[in-house]
Formats: structure tokens, C-alpha cells, sequence
């Protein structure tokens, strides 16, 4: 007979487990990340770990592993729904699940990430936060900056009629789709680790994602123009499902949450340090950085996205606007 994926990756783990150590902590905690060892999000999630670890005195364990090993990310997300495995990083994906997600990664909504941080602590961010508990069974810890995104391609794309016949990989978000489709792109959504080799074969000649990602992916080798879209000024949640949390004592919870923000702030002072560095490591392997006119993005894509929306969720993206404004 044979066994459903999740149940294999559950096996997987627990033999993982059983070989490395005799005792079991009273919480094991498995989180998959689509991103590799070197990212500053993983190393947050190792820093978090080792927080974990001495705080409680051993009691909890995470382990990390990275680069989608254990499932790709819309997979993980259902695996710790199912309760397979316990922590992940995610965002705008989880519109597939509520539409308020739909603000986290929307094209031409923010200009800076200062925007960001002001949106996140306010009344929308408290508002994103309890409908990923309550519709998406997911609780965010803290969130991570992603910084802007940018496309990359083998000709330079200054201006949106630059993109007529451009093929664009975009992840699984509806938003995505409109926004490229209103720019004159052809979309084709695929998973983020299969980015590489799709452009190495010519299914897409085109991507987009922030620059630390561009770089951990080499897409230098694949890719020769990083093009100063900015569309996106986005950010991650690290989640836990909701049921894993609530089954820790209250002692434990204070404890990971305590943990789950000095990750926070570790991931961000990683950020900073890196951002620069990335910019200038892409270069150095040869790829050209080229300035757009991303008011006529911004003019070309006007008000598409906007007009997917429901009713309520339009009155939120005014809202919106007009504290940027």
C-alpha cells in the first residue's frame, strides 16, 4: 500500500529524530523553509533555535531545514495544518486562504519599507494577524523584512512596453497575476525552487523576487539584468499552527514567544548588514542593475489589483493609501 506524502515525510523525520538522540524533548518542533542555509531567515530560525533550547531548559527543540526539503511552501503550509510538521515562513500565499492576505505582497501598495513597518503595527497588521489564526490556522511570531522586489531578465526592461513577450515566473498569488498580466507580461506561476532550472531551459526568461533571494538562487548565472521595479516592498511571517501552540503549557508559550521576538530582531539587524553586500555581490558576478521608470509601472498597472478586490477589502486599501498619503 502505498503511504500519502505527508505520512512518508512524517516517518522521515521521526527516524531523523530517533538517530540523533535517545531523550525527546517535551516539544519537537520541525519547521521547513524554502530558503537556503546562508539566507538571514534561516540563520534567524537557527538563532531561534539555540533561544529555545537554552530557555527552556531543553523542553523545546527545533529543528530548521531549509531549502524546501521537506515541502515546497503552499505544502507546508498544509502540512502543519495537518499537524505533520510545526513552523514555516509564509505571506502573501495564505491569500489562497483569506483575502486580507492580499496586502502583504501587493504590487504598488508601498514605496519604502518604513511604509511597511508603519502598516504591520498598526489597525491592518493586527487585522492580518488574527485572520491568519482564525482562517488560516497559522500564528505569526514576528515578521521578517524581505525587502523590495525586483525583476531580473536577459534584456534590459526600463519601461512597461519593455515587458510585451517577456515570460515572467511569479509565485501562486493571485496578485501577482493581475499585476503582471495589467503590465504586459505572460505569467506562469512556479514553485520557487524550480525557479533555476526553468530559466535555464527557457520555460520563463524572467523572474522576480528580492535581491538576497535573486542572489541564493545564483540566478546570476541564468539572469542578466536586475531591473529596479520595486513593485513590492514585502516582508514574511514566521508561523506556528495554531494547535501546536496551544498545546504548550503557559510557561513554554511565554518563553517561545519571548524567543520568537528576539528573533525578530536578530533577523533585522542580519537584514541591514546584508542588504548592501547583496546589491554588490550580484554585481561583482556580473549582472547589470538598471534603473525604470517605475511611475509608468505604477501609471500602467493603476488601479488593477484594485479592482479585484471585495468591497471591504477595497475600503481597507484606502484606508491604506491615505495613512501613506
Amino acid at each position: 500500500m502505498r503511504l500519502p506524502a505527508y505520512l512518508l515525510v512524517l516517518l522521515t523525520l521521526t527516524g531523523s529524530w530517533s538517530c540523533h538522540s535517545p531523550t525527546r524533548p517535551e516539544f519537537l518542533l520541525r519547521a521547513s523553509l524554502l530558503v537556503a542555509e546562508d539566507h538571514t531567515w534561516f540563520r534567524a530560525f537557527q538563532h531561534f533555535g539555540e533561544l529555545l533550547d537554552e530557555r527552556s531548559g531543553g523542553r523545546i527543540h527545533l529543528q530548521t531545514y531549509p531549502s524546501e526539503q521537506l515541502a515546497k511552501e503552499i505544502e507546508a503550509i498544509r502540512m502543519i495544518q495537518a499537524g505533520v510538521i510545526d513552523m514555516t515562513t509564509t505571506s502573501a500565499l495564505l491569500s489562497n486562504w483569506t483575502e486580507i492576505m492580499t496586502f502583504c505582497e501587493m504590487p504598488f501598495l508601498m514605496d519604502s519599507m518604513e511604509e511597511v513597518d508603519a502598516m504591520l503595527t498598526g489597525p491592518v497588521g493586527a487585522r492580518i494577524r488574527d485572520e491568519m489564526v482564525t482562517k488560516t490556522g497559522l500564528r505569526p511570531v514576528g515578521y521578517f523584512q524581505a525587502g523590495p522586489r525586483h525583476l531580473t531578465s536577459n534584456r534590459p526592461v526600463r519601461h512597461p512596453d519593455d515587458l510585451q513577450g517577456l515570460v515572467i515566473r511569479i509565485p501562486s498569488v493571485p496578485a501577482f497575476v493581475t499585476a503582471w498580466d495589467a503590465l504586459g507580461a505572460k505569467t506562469t506561476p512556479i514553485a520557487f525552487s524550480e525557479v533555476f532550472t526553468s530559466l535555464q531551459q527557457g520555460v520563463i526568461n524572467a523572474q522576480e523576487n528580492p535581491l538576497p533571494l535573486t542572489k541564493m538562487l545564483a540566478l546570476y548565472e541564468v539572469q542578466e539584468y536586475v531591473n529596479l521595479t520595486s513593485h513590492v516592498f514585502g516582508w514574511t511571517y514566521p508561523v506556528i499552527g495554531e494547535k501546536q501552540f496551544d498545546r504548550m503549557p503557559a510557561d513554554l508559550q511565554e518563553i517561545f514567544l519571548d524567543c520568537a521576538r528576539e528573533m525578530q530582531a536578530f533577523e533585522r539587524q542580519l537584514f541591514l548588514d546584508n542588504d548592501n553586500k547583496t546589491r554588490l555581490a550580484l554585481e561583482a558576478s556580473g549582472m547589470t542593475f538598471v534603473e525604470v521608470d517605475r511611475e509608468a509601472f505604477k501609471q500602467k498597472h493603476g488601479n488593477a489589483i484594485y479592482r479585484t478586490l471585495s468591497p471591504e477589502m477595497q475600503a481597507v486599501y484606502r484606508s491604506l493609501k491615505d495613512t501613506v498619503q
